[in-house]
This record gives structure tokens, C-alpha cells and sequence, in this order.
């Protein structure tokens, strides 16, 4: 695993780039569509979604930024089965073999065989399109769907692939992650201890294939998504203004953050919570969201605890600045899954809010206790509830943590810095497979 690197020069011949995207934009990934416009104003590239337009709750800008990417998605059915049956009907014994590796797994559930399986109708149809359009290299931002797409165009024309892993992409795994990340010419994440972990999965698929090269693992940190004309004021004054946010999935935590406000308000600390966020079955993550809402009535948290709901990417930075702590009080589920860095702890770190996090997975590397802000036990309400209340009624403590996590947060995610090195590393990974392939 190598650490980021220093900027190249780009000319004329940098490799045009194939961005492979389930959607593109979408709201609750504005960290891609930071990546993804990075690597357009650097490189000559082009979008493919596998997916139509969904531009529900997202920013001006990503609406913009959007209309030049390709879709595909149900109203390109017809072509997309169109091209499965010619390549079908041209090479059956090839095509056979490419559904069986891509396709014939033994998946978790039939959403995850699902996606997987339009992905592959989606590579088989992308592989001569991208073949014409030029694209040398291939980034597939998610090891799932899109690196299923950008594997078989592969398999088919050559192209090679970066793709990316974090979190919960790694664990639990999916029957075929190891494959991906072997065949891949490049692999990033955005966290070290993530990295760590894709070394691991790499070294014990090359024990069951040995003479297999290994693809280089990049650490490349989030950009940050959000323009920061000015911070939040940290008034901190009573009720002190707490804010959580996130989808409703296991991994947030949220139900924890609810026991350690019923701690708090026992002893009589005076605040409240704006749990902001959703999903439940809107965004396949089953009934969570009624679970909080039904675990906060039964609590007496109704005047403390308020759900705004979901919001649209361009008011977040108000709501940033109405707060007055942020807390990620992220857990490992029982299954593996965790989030590695979240994206809105960072943005709340660049708006200047003091921070209290769990110190599972990556958040060590942004929260340094008692430094950039305060860590605790995963699953730990009491120990939550303490961290709350040392920086509710130490004000200063947390001015004093905020103004660190600030200037780390501004570093390690900056825009401009982590673009360049993105750029840089698809354009390292192309030479280097390049290279790879004259001299065998």
C-alpha cells in the first residue's frame, strides 16, 4: 500500500478515462460526484451510468454537472439485450463462460444477484462503445455493480480497470470481491485502515492463484464536497444543539445515540438532537427508520430528539452552521459491515464543529482524541453520553478541538489535492499496465 503521491504533468497524451457509475449524481454520494468532476477537469473522460437520471435532493451543481453523463438504465433495454444476444449468438462458448465467473455465484441476496446480473448485460453492451470512444483505463468507484461492468469490458476488450474499496464494500464479502481486486490493474481506498484490510483480502487470494501480479493499493482520502464560506459560530449556548447524520443503516449507530440522550437528559444536561437523515425502504435498508422514531417515544425524547428528515445537499451547510456538535457514534454490525470515514463528519469538521465519534474502523485517522475531538467505545451509551456532556459544558475545550479538527479535516480532504492525486494515480496505473503488457 502506498501513500499519496506528487503531482505529474498532464499533456496530450494522458489516457482518456471510462467512469463507470451505477448513477450519476446522486444525492447520497456527493464524494463521487467530487471525485468524478476531479478527474474530468484533468483528464478527457467519459461518464457511463448503469442506471437512468435520479436527481432527487441533489445540488444545483451536481444537476448541472450530470446532463453530460451517458445512461443507460430500463429505457435502454432493448439494445443492451440486443448486444447480450448477438455476443451470444458470435461467441456462445465465450459468453457462457463470462456469465458463469461474472454472474453464477452463490450472492447474499437477490438484490445483490441482481445487480450484479445488470451489470453484466451493461458490460456486455458497454464493451464496443467504449472500445470506440478510445477509453484506455477504466474507474470503477464501487467493487460491486461497477467493477462487475468494468471487469467484464475487461474480459472482453482489454481495457483495464481501477477500482475502489472501503467499508462496508469489504465485509461482508461478496463471493466475488476477491476476483475484482485481483484482475483490477490499481486498486484505491480512502482510508488507511481499509487499505490494510485490501492487502489482506489480495494476499490470500494470490495463495489460490499463485504466478498472479498484485495491483498496487493506493490510499487517496475523500474530497470534500461542500464550499465553505464560513464556519459554524459554536454559540453553545443552552440547549446546546446537537446533529447526527446519515442514512438509517446499522452501521450509524443512531440507536446508541438515542440511549446516551436518555442518559443525558436523566441528568439533566439541557440540549437536543437533530437526527438528520432517512432511507428505510426507500433506500433498501428495511424498517430502521420506524425503529428510531418508535425507540425515541418510548424514551421521552419527543421534545429533544427531531428528525428533519432528508435534505437537499445545498442546505446542509446551513444546518452545519445552526449546530453546535456533531456526533458519529458509527458501529460495527453484526456482519462486518462499517463505515469507513463518514463524509458528513468530515464536512462537519471543515464547518468548525467540535466532533464526538466511536473509534471503530478509519475514524481514528480524522477524530484524534482529545486533539481533532473525542473518541469512545462502539455500543457504549454511557460513554457517549460523558464525551457529550465534557464538551457541553466545557465550551472552550470544544472551540479548542473544533479549530484542530478544522485544519486537519481542510488538509486531508482537500478538493484540489486529493483530485490531483487521483488523476495522478489513474494515470500511473495506465502506464504501469501499459508497460506490464509490452514487456511480456
Amino acid at each position: 500500500m502506498t501513500e499519496q503521491s506528487t503531482r505529474i504533468p498532464f499533456h496530450s497524451a494522458s489516457p482518456k478515462v471510462g467512469i463507470i457509475l451505477l448513477w450519476y449524481p446522486l444525492f447520497t454520494q456527493p464524494f463521487i460526484f467530487r471525485d468524478v468532476e476531479a478527474i474530468k477537469t484533468r483528464l478527457p473522460a467519459i461518464v457511463y451510468t448503469l442506471y437512468g437520471e435520479n436527481l432527487r435532493l441533489c445540488s444545483r451543481e451536481m444537476c448541472q454537472a450530470g446532463s453530460s453523463a451517458q445512461r443507460l438504465g430500463i429505457k435502454k433495454l432493448l439494445p443492451i439485450l440486443f448486444s447480450n444476444a448477438k455476443f451470444l449468438l458470435g461467441h456462445p462458448l465465450r459468453y457462457t463462460q463470462l456469465f458463469g465467473n461474472h454472474v453464477m455465484r452463490r450472492w447474499k441476496s437477490f438484490e445483490i444477484l441482481g445487480e450484479n446480473l445488470w451489470a453484466f448485460l451493461c458490460g456486455i453492451h458497454l464493451a464496443p462503445i467504449v472500445l470506440r470512444a478510445g477509453i484506455e483505463i477504466l474507474y470503477a468507484p464501487w467493487p460491486r455493480g461497477t467493477t462487475t461492468a468494468a471487469r467484464v469490458i475487461f474480459h472482453c476488450t482489454g481495457i483495464p480497470y481501477v477500482t475502489v474499496a472501503r467499508a462496508d464494500n469489504l465485509e461482508p464479502r461478496d463471493p466475488d470481491l476477491v476476483d475484482k481486486l485481483l484482475d483490477a490493474c490499481a486498486i484505491r481506498t480512502n482510508n488507511c485502515a481499509d487499505g490494510v484490510r485490501i492487502e489482506k483480502l489480495l494476499a490470500e487470494g494470490l495463495s489460490h492463484n499463485t504466478g498472479q501480479g498484485t495491483p498496487e493499493v493506493r490510499v487517496i482520502y475523500n474530497c470534500l464536497t461542500l464550499h465553505v464560506d464560513k464556519c459554524a459560530p459554536l454559540a453553545m449556548k443552552k440547549p446546546v444543539k446537537l446533529l447526527a447524520v446519515g442514512r438509517f443503516d446499522v452501521t450509524k449507530g443512531f440507536d446508541v445515540l438515542l440511549d446516551a440522550c436518555a442518559i443525558l437528559r436523566d441528568q439533566h444536561v439541557s440540549f437536543t438532537l437533530s437526527l438528520v437523515g432517512g432511507g428505510g425502504k426507500l433506500m433498501g435498508l428495511g424498517n430502521l427508520e420506524e425503529r428510531l422514531h418508535r425507540q425515541t417515544r418510548e424514551l421521552g425524547l419527543g421534545k429533544i430528539v427531531s428528525f428533519p428528515g432528508l435534505v437537499d445537499h445545498d442546505a446542509f451547510p446551513d444546518i452545519l452552521r445552526s449546530h453546535d456538535i456533531f456526533v458519529a457514534p458509527c458501529v460495527i454490525a453484526s456482519g462486518g459491515a462499517r463505515d469507513g470515514i463518514p463524509n458528513t463528519l468530515i464536512e462537519a469538521m471543515s464547518f468548525g464543529l467540535p466532533v464526538v465519534a466511536t473509534n471503530v474502523s478509519a475514524l481514528p485517522e480524522i477524530v484524534r482524541h482529545e486533539h481533532t475531538g473525542l473518541l469512545v467505545p462502539q455500543r457504549d451509551p454511557a460513554a457517549l453520553a460523558q464525551a457529550l456532556r465534557t464538551l457541553i459544558e466545557n465550551p472552550e475545550k470544544a472551540r479548542t478541538l473544533a479549530l484542530n479538527g478544522t485544519k486537519l479535516a481542510r488538509e486531508l480532504f482537500s478538493p484540489q489535492k486529493n483530485g490531483e492525486l487521483l488523476a495522478d494515480f489513474l494515470v500511473q496505473a495506465n502506464r504501469a499496465w501499459r508497460s506490464r503488457k509490452c514487456a511480456e
